[in-house]
C-alpha cells in the first residue's frame, strides 16, 4: 500500500479542521439568532406558536448559514496555506544561506591554510579574561584617578563615563592589557550611577575598584600623573611604574587641575611627547589642543606598548580635529 505524501497529509487534517470549524461557528451563529428571535418574541404584544413555515424558514436558514461559513473557513484555511508556504520559503532560504557561508568559510581556509580558524565567542571571552588576569599580576597598571567629579556637571559625568567604556573596550582588544584600578570611585557617587546608566554589563567589568585615593594605594616615588600640563615628556612606558590618568571631562577648561593636585602629592608628572613628534597644522578655527580624552591617552599607551614607536602611537590617539600631524607629515 502506498503511503501518502505529506502534503497529502497535511490537507487531509486541515479539511477535518475546516469540517469542525464551520460546526462550532454554526452552533455560535445559530445560538445568537435564537436569542435575538426569542427577545422579538418577548417584546410584541402576542406570543404565537411558530408555524411549519416559519420552521421551514429556519432550516433554510441553517443551511444558508452553514454553506457561508463553510466558504469563509475555506478561505481561512487558504490563508493558512499561505502562511505555510511562506514559512516554507524562509527555511529554505535560510538553509541556503548556511550553505553558502559554510562554502565561503571552507573556501577561504583553502585559499589561506596559515590563518587560524575562527573561533567561538565563548572561547575568545574565555582568552579575553585570562589575558585581563594576567595584568592584574604582571602587566603595566594604570589607575583613573575619579575623585574630581565634583568639578563636572551631569553632561559631563556621561562623556567620562562613556570614555571609560571605551577603554575598557580598546583594553580588553589589546594584546597585552593594561590592568586598570578606578580611585576614589565610591558608589554613591553620580558618576557611578552614570557608569551603572551608561554602560552595559559594568558591574562584571574585569577592573580594580576602590574608594580610596591613587596617591594612598601605591608608593609615591613609584606613580607618574599624566598631565598635559607637565614640562616633562613621556619617554617609555615602564611596567615599573603606574601610570595615573585624571577622570575630567572639563567644557569650561579649569587649568592645571590634575597638575596641581600631583605637586600637592609631590609626584612626578609627564606628558605625552605631543610637541617632540608632532607640528601644529594650519586649520580654518586655528584650533589646537594637546587636552585628549582618557581613551585616547590609553589608546596612545597601548600602542605604543606593542609597538615602542611614538609616530604610531601618536597618530593611532591624536585625531585630526586636535590640530597636530605628525612631522614626516609636512610636505
Amino acid at each position: 500500500m502506498q503511503r501518502p505524501s505529506r502534503g497529502k497529509v497535511f490537507g487531509m487534517f486541515e479539511e477535518q479542521q475546516t469540517d469542525h470549524r464551520v460546526q462550532r461557528k454554526l452552533k455560535v451563529w445559530l445560538k445568537g439568532q435564537r436569542t435575538k428571535h426569542m427577545d422579538w418574541k418577548l417584546e410584541g404584544s402576542t406570543q404565537k406558536a411558530e408555524s411549519p413555515v416559519q420552521q421551514g424558514q429556519e432550516g433554510i436558514l441553517e443551511e444558508t448559514a452553514y454553506e457561508v461559513l463553510k466558504q469563509f473557513c475555506f478561505l481561512d484555511k487558504k490563508n493558512v496555506q499561505r502562511k505555510q508556504r511562506h514559512w516554507e520559503k524562509i527555511v529554505a532560504a535560510k538553509k541556503s544561506k548556511r550553505k553558502q557561508e559554510k562554502e565561503r568559510r571552507k573556501a577561504s581556509r583553502a585559499e589561506n591554510p596559515g590563518i587560524c580558524p575562527q573561533h567561538s565567542k565563548r572561547f575568545l571571552k574565555a582568552l579575553t579574561k585570562e589575558k585581563l588576569l594576567e595584568a592584574k599580576h604582571s602587566g603595566p597598571r594604570l589607575c583613573i584617578d575619579l575623585s574630581m567629579s565634583h568639578h563636572m556637571s551631569k553632561k559631563e559625568l556621561s562623556r567620562l563615563a562613556g570614555q571609560i567604556r571605551r577603554l575598557y573596550g580598546s583594553n580588553k582588544k589589546a594584546d597585552r592589557p593594561f590592568w586598570i584600578c578606578l580611585t576614589g570611585f565610591t558608589t554613591d557617587s553620580p558618576i557611578y550611577e552614570e557608569c551603572l546608566r551608561m554602560n552595559d554589563g559594568f558591574s562584571s567589568y574585569l577592573l580594580d575598584i576602590t574608594e580610596e585615593d591613587c596617591f594612598s594605594l601605591f608608593p609615591l616615588e613609584t606613580l607618574v600623573y599624566l598631565t598635559p600640563d607637565s614640562e616633562h615628556a613621556l619617554e617609555d612606558v615602564d611596567l615599573n611604574k603606574v601610570y595615573i590618568l585624571g577622570g575630567l571631562v572639563d567644557e569650561s577648561i579649569q587649568k592645571k587641575v590634575t597638575f596641581q593636585k600631583a605637586r600637592e602629592y609631590c609626584v612626578k608628572t609627564a606628558r605625552l611627547p605631543i610637541q617632540e613628534y608632532m607640528v601644529r597644522n594650519h586649520n580654518g578655527k586655528n584650533y589646537h589642543s594637546e587636552i585628549l580624552a582618557i581613551n585616547q591617552v590609553f589608546d596612545i599607551l597601548s600602542t605604543y606598548l606593542e609597538t615602542h614607536n611614538w609616530p604610531e602611537a601618536l597618530k593611532k590617539g591624536v585625531s585630526s580635529g586636535k590640530g597636530y600631524i605628525l612631522r614626516n607629515s609636512v610636505e
